[in-house]
């Protein structure tokens, strides 16, 4: 492992999963600490713990507070933003979403503001409307805190690179994470000279994906797992270029040596470094690694 620094900067700690909870059903022990041990044997050096909600956030950032190098985001998914109206007083939520973010920084725990942003695959969770008004409304989060975004786009380009040409002046940088858009997409993203691009399993599906991710500047790209989601599965374009493997074991055959079957955790951050240096033909990984984590530092 010499060499390879990693941050993976999208880990769903506060997911059931990571509780060993399933679909409402109790499978294993809670296992954080044994997750964290993988990634840091692994090589990766610090996480980014994401959130989702105001709750979340409270949640994600005492999470943070347990290591060092665990850091966390606050903000709200756009699937989310009816719980600013929902709350009775968007603006107090708000002011709470606020003062949280004041509390983490001062802790040096919270380093961006999300995931915000539009996801128009499932608007049946939050309409339009709804998403793109919470959406705006959290570049005040970012604009006081001085934050950089970690942000989402599903199926939302255009209104997405709209808002963020409208608020540019507002944000000091920001990651599109999990990004799985086309190549024009991603042209426009990458017009707004702060903004990088989070690349984790479900970037890597197909044949189309891998082209959009070969054609992405290292200096503009970090890596993430997205865990416990977005595992690189054998039926993805670019698992041939997969050298690091842990063994797993169903969450029924619990073993705190193996990995959960089908539950992403960080340590396999590392598998999609490797696939990215293999679809870019790049073969100093530790190299790439570097640049990566410098990225994500800045």
């Amino acid at each position: 492992m010499a060499g390879i620094r990693m941050i993976d900067i999208a880990v769903n700690f506060t997911d059931g999963m990571f509780m060993g909870i399933y679909h409402g059903k109790q499978c294993h022990v809670s296992d954080i600490a044994t997750v964290l041990n993988r990634a840091w044997a692994a090589g990766v050096q610090r996480i980014i713990v994401m959130c989702g909600s105001l709750e979340e956030s409270r949640e994600a950032l005492a999470i943070a507070e347990t290591d060092g190098r665990l850091f966390c985001t606050v903000g709200v998914h756009p699937t989310r933003c009816k719980e600013f109206e929902e709350s009775g007083d968007p603006e107090k939520h708000f002011q709470a979403l606020l003062s949280l973010a004041k509390e983490g920084i001062q802790k040096g725990k919270v380093v961006a503001i999300g995931e915000c942003g539009l996801d128009y695959d499932r608007l049946h969770f939050c309409p339009v409307e709804i998403q793109k008004k919470y959406f705006e409304k959290q570049f005040e989060l970012a604009y006081i805190t001085k934050l950089p975004m970690f942000l989402h786009m599903r199926a939302a380009a255009t209104d997405f690179c709209e808002i963020m040409e409208k608020n540019k002046d507002r944000f000091t940088a920001g990651v599109t994470h999990s990004f799985t858009g086309s190549l024009d997409d991603c042209i426009k993203l990458l017009s707004f000279d702060k903004m990088y691009i989070g690349i984790n399993g479900c970037s890597l599906k197909t044949t189309e994906n891998i082209d959009v991710v070969k054609s992405i500047p290292v200096e503009r790209m970090m890596i993430e797992t997205d865990s416990p989601y977005c595992e690189i599965k054998n039926t993805h374009a670019g698992i041939g270029f997969v050298k690091s493997t842990w063994p797993s074991k169903k969450k029924e055959k619990y073993d705190q040596e193996s990995i959960v079957k089908g539950r992403n955790e960080p340590c396999l951050v590392r598998q999609v470094l490797e696939v990215v240096a293999g679809c870019k033909g790049i073969d100093d990984v530790g190299n790439l690694s570097r640049t990566l984590y410098n990225n994500t530092c800045r």
